[in-house]
């Protein structure tokens, strides 16, 4: 997909391109899984409208227009990125240190799909997961263009969480808490493998302050 021709004016906010984008690198057999998914139900598409450097990202909203023709899933227009986070192409610290926050309404109750063009830690679509259960929602599912296979898993392994937590200690982990308000059961299993890959916890400290 990054190596589309409409890619680029795609991420800029042209919808033109990021229509043909999507029309040209969608999976049918993901639809599928999609609808297979929802067992019968309507969930409400709800994709990340993030600001990028060069503009709004059109491509999610394309992706969302497009699978709802393709399943008669309904759009929800009304929950939006409110800062700029500038993940595209930024390393792991930068992502974890600039956590994307959402506003908007959420309709008490409703099934929620949501829709993205790329994972990478999967920070964005676990922080729209949270705030739509935050307001009443439910979040049956994720679904994106393109992404790092080992990301395509948002829950932390217990497997995972344990050799972070072996590896750094518990004063990381407190130190956690008090930066972002949650501990590393609420990471995603790409960000606590990032994080269980970093050789030491003052490196993990430094590096994330230094992204801010």
């Amino acid at each position: 997909m990054k190596k589309h021709a409409f890619y680029a004016d795609a991420k800029a906010g042209n919808s033109d391109a990021a229509f043909r984008l999507v029309q040209e690198t969608i999976s049918p057999e993901a639809v599928e899984k999609l609808v297979a998914l929802a067992a019968g139900r309507l969930p409400l598409l709800a994709s990340a409208h993030a600001f990028e450097k060069t503009g709004v990202n059109a491509i999610p909203e394309a992706l969302a227009d497009e699978l709802a023709e393709r399943t008669g899933f309904p759009i929800d227009g009304s929950i939006v990125q409110i800062n700029v986070v500038g993940h595209t192409g930024a390393n792991g610290f930068s992502r974890l240190a600039k956590q994307a926050l959402f506003d908007g309404d959420v309709v008490d109750g409703a099934d929620y799909l949501l829709v993205d063009d790329f994972i990478g830690q999967g920070g964005t679509l676990a922080n729209l997961k949270g705030y739509i259960e935050s307001k009443g929602g439910r979040v049956i599912g994720a679904t994106v263009l393109t992404g790092k296979p080992y990301s395509a898993k948002l829950k932390p392994s217990n497997e995972q969480l344990t050799a972070l937590r072996q590896k750094h200690g518990e004063q990381l982990e407190a130190w956690w808490i008090d930066r972002f308000g949650h501990d590393f059961d609420r990471l995603t299993q790409s960000e606590a493998r990032y994080l269980e890959r970093t050789p030491d916890a003052d490196t993990i400290r430094n590096k994330t302050a230094a992204a801010e």
